[in-house]
């Protein structure tokens, strides 16, 4: 092959090939070799990082540590092929112009995410471990990355059960799927956050009974499986309430259980209101049941259902398909 190589370019059997020259070429390797180091000296201070610290994965000063490593070396490649390619004779204003143009039109969800990126870890949004509804997936936070956000997805009660996107699991546990988000939809989707100011939920259950029942040892029943599995008197959560008052224009609520009568054409709908922590919600609710369940029976009170009364029968004719007979009437006994 004929390659020949002179001060500013460089000729293939005759052809100057346009925008390479020595001086690019070096560039190009040192380039290489930069890229390849700061790599490796990631690669090492994230395992000195996870050495050091220990833990899990989910452990917040892992996952800040390793933020920080990425926030570094994304600076240093950054600045560095840029002190590599741009010197002081290079006139590059208009290329870098509409080089910078088009990528922002190209990229601009990739740029969005990166941005929503430092407005999640600056605005107090969500972290790691937090569970969240986030783009219509619910879950908890296992990684937060430079454009993505991966959630271990979670149920929801039945209530909800069918909303989009469709579950199988009928509570607040894993499915067992990880599903990733781009961070920019942090600007256009609301954020539900289960766990960053308030780490409990109101929860509900509703019982419907008779209106000849003793609806007062009813509501006795219900009030005592509360107070004995749900969050009552705790002063952590008295706390963590009115900590969310001091910052956001909150009216008092009680965090006491309570029961709420609602009449209906069919039954009387009584509906239980307690406080429970934002996990572990589907075996607190068990254990309740059984305990409201067990009192019902000691109680002889049973759970009404839909009834319905037939008050009377219209008459019958029965006719001989050969009109040998006379026809029968029939009455209702």
């Amino acid at each position: 092959m004929n390659v020949v190589f002179s001060a500013g370019s460089v000729e293939v059997f005759g052809v100057t090939l346009v925008g390479i020259s020595t001086t690019t070429g070096v560039k190009l390797l040192v380039t290489a070799v930069f890229v390849v180091a700061v790599l490796a000296l990631r690669g090492v201070a994230l395992a000195v990082t996870r050495r050091t610290l220990g833990g899990e994965v989910g452990d917040s000063r892992r996952f800040w540590a390793r933020q920080g490593v990425h926030v570094v070396v994304a600076g240093v490649l950054v600045l560095g092929l840029v002190s590599i390619w741009v010197t002081p004779s290079t006139d590059i204003t208009t290329g870098v112009g509409l080089i910078s143009a088009g990528l922002a039109f190209a990229l601009q969800q990739v740029i969005t995410s990166f941005a929503a990126y430092f407005v999640i870890l600056r605005g107090d949004t969500f972290g790691i471990g937090d569970r969240i509804t986030l783009g219509g997936v619910r879950g908890d936070v296992v990684r937060l990355g430079f454009l993505k956000t991966t959630i271990m997805e979670m149920g929801q009660p039945p209530s909800v059960s069918d909303s989009d996107p469709a579950i199988w699991v009928n509570s607040r546990q894993y499915t067992g799927r990880l599903v990733t988000v781009t961070n920019g939809v942090i600007f256009t989707d609301p954020v539900y956050n289960y766990t960053r100011e308030f780490p409990y939920l109101w929860e509900e259950m509703m019982l419907p009974i008779t209106y000849t029942d003793d609806r007062a040892r009813v509501e006795q029943i219900l009030l005592d499986a509360a107070r004995a599995h749900a969050v009552v008197d705790n002063r952590e959560a008295e706390n963590a309430f009115a900590s969310m008052r001091a910052r956001y224009a909150l009216s008092e609520t009680s965090l006491a259980p309570a029961v709420y009568w609602r009449i209906t054409d069919n039954w009387l709908e009584l509906s239980l209101r307690f406080l429970v922590p934002h996990r572990g919600v589907r075996a607190i609710k068990d254990r309740m049941s059984r305990d409201i369940l067990t009192g019902l029976d000691a109680a002889g009170i049973g759970i009404a259902s839909a009834t319905y009364d037939i008050v009377g029968i219209p008459t019958i004719t029965i006719t001989d398909p050969d009109d040998r007979e006379l026809p029968r009437t029939t009455r209702p006994r």
